[in-house]
């Protein structure tokens, strides 16, 4: 009957264990996937509004430009 119980316990700590593992290593890899994604995303939508933008803050500085101070 001992016997049992020690597998049973060995099993118990194996499975305690395995849910326990340290996961910091994978957890950094999806964060520096995440920034990538990130960096990426704001590349095209500068590269897609750019121009528009440039008109914009160009349209501010001719009016700003047109104020006498």
């Amino acid at each position: 009957m001992l016997h049992v119980y020690a597998t049973l316990q060995t099993l118990g700590f194996r499975i305690k264990n395995r849910l326990q593992r340290d996961e910091t290593g994978a957890t950094a890899v999806e964060y520096g996937i995440m920034v990538g994604v990130i960096a990426v995303a704001i590349i095209a939508t500068l590269m897609l509004l750019g121009p528009e933008l440039n008109s914009v803050f160009v349209k501010v500085n001719t009016e700003l430009g047109k104020v006498t101070p």
